[in-house]
């Protein structure tokens, strides 16, 4: 059964979805409720994809309108549905100049950057200096994360591990370990069993189709 606040989060977004249908979907009137609708979102841990990207639109048809603190909201929550294409997509209708104004965009876009490129220890580096008001940030890049050494290592250094998984305690990041299914190597404890990628290789048969239509012709030839 759904909490209240579930419920209330619900009730919202419906509505939301609803102002958003048709021709409505880029009334001006609209974008001072999406603008408040980003906080909400934060506030309530959740996300809404198609309504950030609605207010983006509004921005991008008027940006005098532009509220650089929206934006960078909206793209540090669209960090938090990686691997997912929703950043790029929010990305394309910024204007580039409108950006480079705002401190807190420029410092998003660099997140992206960090962490589309694999360079983890970088971005929590960065994140330390950083102000992100937004619960759970972290545990959801985290997972990111997790996701993208399970796709890519088989074995890795604990203390590489560690760097790219940021601010842990000893607990938190053994407890991470037992959680994910990954073991310490028990010949070299300075190693971390990830997965091992060559039983997850599935054999496929390949059969081609070539109908005689297609042959015909070369037939003919010989």
């Amino acid at each position: 059964m759904p909490s209240v606040s579930q419920s209330r989060t619900n009730t919202r977004a419906e509505e939301v979805a609803k102002k958003l249908k048709g021709i409505e979907r880029y009334n001006p009137n609209c974008r001072p409720m999406l603008e408040e609708y980003v906080q909400y979102q934060i506030d309530n841990h959740f996300y809404d994809f198609d309504a950030n990207m609605a207010l983006l639109k509004m921005y991008q048809f008027d940006p005098s309108n532009f509220q650089g603190d929206k934006v960078a909201d909206i793209l540090l929550l669209a960090l938090t549905n990686l691997p997912k294409p929703d950043f790029l997509l929010c990305k394309y209708l910024l204007d580039a100049q409108k950006c480079q104004e705002n401190s807190r965009v420029v410092e998003a876009l660099h997140f992206s950057e960090l962490l589309e490129s694999c360079r983890f220890q970088e971005f929590w580096e960065q994140l330390e200096r950083a102000s992100v008001k937004i619960p759970g940030f972290e545990d959801r890049i985290r997972e990111f994360i997790c996701q993208t050494i399970n796709r890519t290592y088989q074995t890795i250094s604990r203390q590489e591990l560690q760097l790219a998984l940021g601010r842990l305690t000893t607990n938190e990041f053994e407890g991470l370990i037992k959680t994910r299914g990954w073991k310490i190597l028990p010949d070299d404890a300075t190693y971390i069993w990830i997965v091992n990628h060559e039983e997850n290789i599935k054999s496929r048969n390949i059969v081609e189709k070539i109908k005689f239509e297609h042959v015909a012709p070369v037939m003919n030839i010989v």
